[in-house]
């Protein structure tokens, strides 16, 4: 597939880099020659120097073959017009990173679609929706659900003297409800297993499940998690990811915002009225002491800097704060979370990646999810007559070793399938798959 990414800069270079995995044709245009040089000594694209505006430098990079186009640039109004352009010139699919929400809450009335922009993106407002869905699972590390909650992916931490620690996956069919559940992967030392019937569960590892709604009480009872209340939530920063999450979070929780821009509390004491806003710098621990943080069951730390975040959540778990996120900028530090004590860390990046790659899968992908700081991707396919699934058993199938079916759904039912279970139509099946192995998964629903 040809895609062409206008913008070298954070999210240009991160979903070159995803992309450039799955051996697509990648071209990135910017008008910067240091960004592209970077690029082109990191990951194996090809790049165009000029402005994405330029119909020449369009034409150059091929954009009339393009299967997608990504206007991912720091500029909005560059976006829109390199999109209508590319459109223009025969791109199959654009999408347009924006930084207004208004454009978020106008896809539904068609507009977009007609001058040739098929989707928009705003890093900040996916960000916030993801901050919002760790909240409501409280107790967990990651969570997601496929068909209105029909089946759920949980993380969970493995804690000292649970009844997982040193259980091997085989041993999990002796468990009661042992058939609403399935452990589809395991994130020990920054590595990503795709556990067989020996793998074995170990303290500080992070194990996921794909499970019915039956299954989540008890695969939170084998980790020995119980859940609690959020009432209280205190977040730093007045970025437009702590705005929109304050927004979002003040009307289900109480909510206090700490920003250092005098002139943006102000801004944030106006666009949100169900929120207490304080002035002073998030790294002042006096300050946090003063605003209650002890009293907080969630510190959510968004600020611009990735190490305040981290510290920021460090010290909120020393005062007892039950839940804890990091925003960070740098890859690197998502591994880290698994040892350090902050309950999940979080890249815009990598959710704006998430939210796109769905235009690139082939076969019938309804929903794809990615889980922070592993080596994998959630993906949800749909069975039609003809592929190579279809009405095939598990145990026929094959699938490679790096990736895992999770669950299933048929109609209105979900299930954790055994190996004599046979794919029907319209089967709706949840696998769980390495990056390298994605593309042979695809397959088999083609």
């Amino acid at each position: 597939m040809r895609i062409v990414i206008a913008g070298a800069g954070d999210v240009g270079f991160h979903l070159a880099k995803l992309l450039s995995i799955e051996n697509h044709d990648i071209i990135i245009i910017d008008i910067d020659s240091e960004k592209l040089e970077y690029v082109s000594n990191h990951i194996d694209v090809d790049t165009v120097l000029g402005s994405a505006t330029s119909f020449s430098i369009l034409k150059s990079a091929g954009v009339n073959d393009a299967e997608l186009f990504l206007a991912v640039t720091s500029f909005q109004e560059v976006n829109f017009t390199t999109a209508v352009i590319a459109k223009q010139l025969g791109a199959k699919k654009t999408v347009v990173r924006v930084s207004s929400v208004e454009f978020i809450l106008s896809k539904k009335d068609g507009f977009l679609q007609k001058i040739g922009i098929d989707e928009v993106i705003m890093p900040e407002t996916l960000a916030a929706k993801e901050i919002h869905r760790l909240i409501q699972q409280n107790v967990l590390t990651d969570h997601f659900s496929f068909e209105d909650g029909k089946l759920s992916l949980m993380g969970i931490k493995v804690l000292d003297n649970s009844t997982l620690e040193d259980m091997k996956i085989k041993d999990l069919r002796d468990q009661e409800t042992c058939d609403k559940f399935r452990n589809v992967a395991i994130l020990r030392n920054n590595q990503t297993i795709i556990p067989d019937e020996n793998s074995k569960f170990l303290v500080g590892d992070r194990a996921y499940f794909i499970s019915q709604p039956e299954g989540e009480d008890y695969v939170k009872k084998l980790a020995s998690l119980e859940d609690f209340s959020i009432k209280n939530i205190m977040i730093l920063g007045g970025s437009k990811i702590g705005y929109h999450t304050a927004r979002t979070l003040s009307k289900h929780y109480t909510t206090k915002i700490i920003e250092s821009d005098k002139k943006r509390c102000h801004e944030l004491a106006d666009l949100l009225p169900n929120t207490l806003v304080i002035h002073g710098d998030e790294r002042n621990i006096e300050l946090l002491e003063e605003e209650s943080l002890g009293e907080m069951d969630a510190l959510i730390a968004v600020t611009d800097n990735t190490e305040t975040n981290i510290i920021s959540c460090l010290m909120a778990k020393n005062h007892g704060v039950k839940k804890t996120i990091a925003l960070v900028e740098n890859m690197d530090y998502i591994h880290i979370s698994q040892s350090v004590g902050v309950d999940t860390m979080i890249n815009k990046r990598l959710i704006a990646a998430n939210f796109i790659f769905r235009y690139i899968r082939k076969g019938q992908v309804l929903a794809m999810a990615s889980i922070h700081g592993a080596d994998c991707e959630i993906l949800e396919f749909e069975v039609n007559v003809g592929e190579k699934i279809y009405n095939k058993s598990l145990s026929q199938i094959k699938f490679p070793k790096g990736a895992i079916v999770g669950g299933v759904i048929q109609l209105s039912k979900s299930f954790i399938p055994k190996r004599d279970y046979v794919f029907q139509d319209k089967d709706h099946v949840v696998v769980l798959a390495k990056p390298e192995c994605i593309a042979k998964v695809e397959s088999f629903f083609q």
